[in-house]
């Protein structure tokens, strides 16, 4: 990331922005546990490309394809790690002799496909939870939970507040250390710079914590001075805390619905792929792997449910 650009939430004109925070978190868990849950390869990547048109529709197309760099970052060694740790296959493309205490160095194509099916399903989820931070209002998510537990709220969301701030540091630091004289470059100058970024994570969290203290978060709410207001000021007092506003009683819109039923129909269409048996696929011993007519029904299905909703823009204005 660049310094000075700004990675986390930020309003866009799109349907998912326009939806409630909590429909949109429910529709990108839905998306995460279908990633979990299918099987087939032709299956994930439908719905990794499904997700990539659905990054778009929401504006955060650019932020994606950033982050589809650390995806292939994370999802090399995935693959390297089991072709060379993994014995089960028994297509060998390559011998490395006697390798003492592992084995046999027998690298087969097997786990070679098995590591880049595990590395698919890793870069599904980094993925939605890219899409998820780009696209959900954090401060707005956690109203919708403080009536249940204010301080759980307060703390998750100056959590994910966090986030941003500590890529500005890095990219801030990583920038005065390419400036220095005697910069280098290489696992030592990333590691100088982690623990430069964590030693100011834990300062701000310090200042943070103090400053909330100041505030009064640290005790309890003073009954005393509650009952000492009248009653038109303990009224919006109480609906404050209990989690109240006009927007939630709002009536629900229909981007709302829409992604609500999105969520619906996902989850529902990955276990009935699971069920009906049109998810089928292995590595080992042989890679075996049927694709019938269902699973491209269900590969068309899953895509039209994930980005239909980014269809209807009426009313979506920057």
């Amino acid at each position: 990331m660049r310094a000075g650009e700004r990675f986390g939430y930020r309003m866009q004109a799109s349907p998912l922005h326009a939806t409630r925070p909590w429909i949109a978190a429910l529709w990108a868990s839905s998306l995460t546990v279908a990633a979990l849950l299918l099987v087939q390869p032709l299956l994930l990547g439908t719905l990794l490309l499904a997700i990539l048109i659905a990054g778009i529709g929401a504006s955060v197309g650019a932020e994606l394809a950033r982050s589809l760099r650390l995806v292939v970052i994370v999802a090399v060694p995935i693959v390297l790690v089991n072709v060379l740790v993994s014995r089960d296959g028994l297509t060998v493309f390559a011998r490395l002799g006697d390798l003492g205490p592992f084995g046999q160095g027998d690298l087969t194509v097997e786990a070679a496909v098995y590591g880049l099916w595990i590395a698919l399903k890793v870069a599904l989820v980094m993925l939605v939870t890219t899409l998820a931070s780009m696209a959900i209002d954090p401060d707005e998510l956690m109203r919708t939970f403080r009536g249940l537990s204010f301080r759980s709220a307060l703390t998750a969301s100056l959590g994910l507040r966090m986030i941003p701030l500590l890529g500005a540091d890095a990219a801030r630091l990583a920038e005065a250390q390419r400036t220095r004289p005697d910069a280098r470059s290489g696992l030592r100058s990333r590691a100088l710079l982690l623990g430069a970024v964590v030693a100011g994570s834990l300062d701000r969290a310090m200042d943070v914590a103090a400053t909330l203290e100041v505030r009064g978060f640290a005790a309890g709410p003073s009954r005393a001075s509650t009952e000492m207001l009248s009653g038109p000021i303990r009224a919006p007092l109480r609906r404050a805390r209990r989690g109240d506003s006009n927007t939630e009683r709002a009536p629900f819109s229909r981007h709302d619905l829409a992604f609500a039923v999105s969520a619906c129909a996902v989850l529902a269409m990955a276990i009935a792929t699971r069920v009906l048996g049109i998810d089928e696929f292995g590595a080992y011993p042989l890679v075996h792997g049927e694709v019938s007519a269902g699973t491209l029904l269900a590969c068309g299905a899953l895509a039209v449910a994930l980005t239909l909703p980014f269809c209807d823009r009426r009313g979506i204005v920057r």
